[in-house]
């Protein structure tokens, strides 16, 4: 599997009362699917499977294939605590049709990078399915380091690494040391410096209701290689990062969702909706995002 362009987190749309809106949810999969987007993730922390029950997380994965069938790649996330827990929920990823798996750290338990490496072979082995890395400490608590990419990276299944630590030096070490693992933007922030380094994807929340806009990013940097066009796009993004960066991300991503007209509902406890005040804020964020990037892409057009 290739892993190129742009792979929304998709968001669970709950009810109030906290169960899943799966007529909500089968929305939001089709608005994904139809908006161009090469790829939809489930199992992902904006999705919350961390709130969800296993059966819930079969279920998600088999609905969402059921609505994308072959037009767009699945890949599903199999973040457990316990090494055995996460290879079920590849198990049942691959049973659901998924196209490849997110495999990360177990969360709270910190191990070694040898045994963090273990835990991600005994996935692969269990599944056999094309691996996204998720890198992400801030979350896990420890980081992948060299180690445990020598090791990882014997598995022809390990392909593609969401970066998250939100350190430039870690995207230089695998750029340089591991290019067999395709370099993917998991630090939004930086994704102009991830594409300059060779990222070939993106795997950006924001793109739940921002797709054509992280889309155009995605190309002017990787397919058009234009990055004094990139470099415009990105200025225009950083208000509505620097949003998301300061606090209640989940939260101001299904908030986002429903200014497209979607129902994504509230997040699951023990998080809580935005407040008014916020909501106003990222509304006005949002529409002058929408109106700066499409100004940019009709004056390079035009140009």
């Amino acid at each position: 599997m290739k892993f190129h362009g742009i792979y929304t987190p998709a968001v669970t749309p709950y009810h109030d009362d906290g169960s899943i809106n799966w007529k909500g949810f089968s929305d939001c999969i089709e608005h994904l699917a139809a908006s161009g987007v090469h790829g939809i993730i489930l199992g992902g922390s904006t999705g919350e499977y961390y709130a969800q029950t296993a059966q819930e997380r079969y279920d998600l994965n088999t609905r969402a294939k059921d609505i994308i069938k072959s037009t767009t790649s699945l890949i599903v996330g199999t973040g457990a605590i316990r090494t055995e827990d996460s290879i079920e929920y590849g198990k049942a990823a691959k049973a659901a049709g998924a196209d490849a798996i997110l495999i990360t750290t177990p969360p709270y338990a910190l191990p070694t990078e040898e045994e963090n490496a273990i835990h991600a072979l005994r996935v692969d082995e269990a599944t056999g399915l094309p691996i996204m890395l998720y890198n992400y400490p801030g979350r896990m608590g420890v980081t992948m380091g060299e180690d445990y990419f020598t090791r990882v990276s014997k598995s022809p299944n390990v392909q593609a690494i969401k970066e998250s630590t939100g350190s430039m030096e870690s995207v230089h070490m695998l750029a340089r040391q591991f290019p067999n693992i395709a370099l993917s933007c998991g630090w939004d922030d930086q994704a102009l410096e991830f594409f300059a380094w060779g990222a070939t994807s993106w795997v950006c929340a924001g793109s739940n209701f921002l797709p054509s806009e992280h889309i155009a990013l995605y190309e002017a940097c990787v397919v058009e290689k234009n990055f004094d066009k990139g470099r415009r796009i990105m200025s225009a993004f950083l208000p509505f990062m620097n949003f998301l960066d300061a606090g209640k991300f989940v939260q101001s991503i299904k908030f986002g969702v429903s200014l497209v007209g979607l129902d994504a509902g509230p997040p699951r406890a023990p998080l809580q909706p935005l407040t008014g005040e916020e909501q106003e804020k990222l509304k006005e964020i949002v529409r002058t995002v929408k109106a700066e990037i499409s100004d940019i892409l009709k004056d390079t057009k035009n140009g």
